[in-house]
């Protein structure tokens, strides 16, 4: 028997003990969580349920938003197209309002 060979007979030996070793540890850590897993699947199937219903209703709500949206904007839209025409009247409107209002210093005074 050569050293080598002898090497080699430690390393498998070696090995086989790390294996087992982390075979204790790995084995109880699977079942706990196999064990841990089955415990909490009915919580996981009632938390997917609500996830998805909860989506659903957010789809619903999205699409009413936007069409809620759309027909803000074509609104606003359509009134700045019918209002851009009359801001020159408003303009000279304004300023006639600023010529004719009465000013604060000529207050009209009741004596008894």
């Amino acid at each position: 028997m050569t050293a080598l060979t002898y090497f080699h007979d430690e390393m498998e030996l070696l090995l086989l003990l790390l294996l087992a070793g982390a075979a204790l540890i790995v084995l109880p850590v699977l079942l706990f969580k196999l064990l841990f897993g089955l415990v909490l699947l009915p919580f996981k199937l009632l938390g997917g349920v609500l996830h998805l219903v909860g989506a659903l209703v957010g789809v619903v709500f999205k699409a009413l938003f936007g069409v809620f949206g759309l027909l803000a904007f074509l609104i606003m839209g359509a009134l700045l197209v019918v209002a851009l025409p009359l801001l020159p009247f408003l303009i000279v409107g304004a300023l006639v309002w600023l010529a004719v209002r009465p000013s604060h210093s000529s207050s009209y005074r009741l004596t008894a």
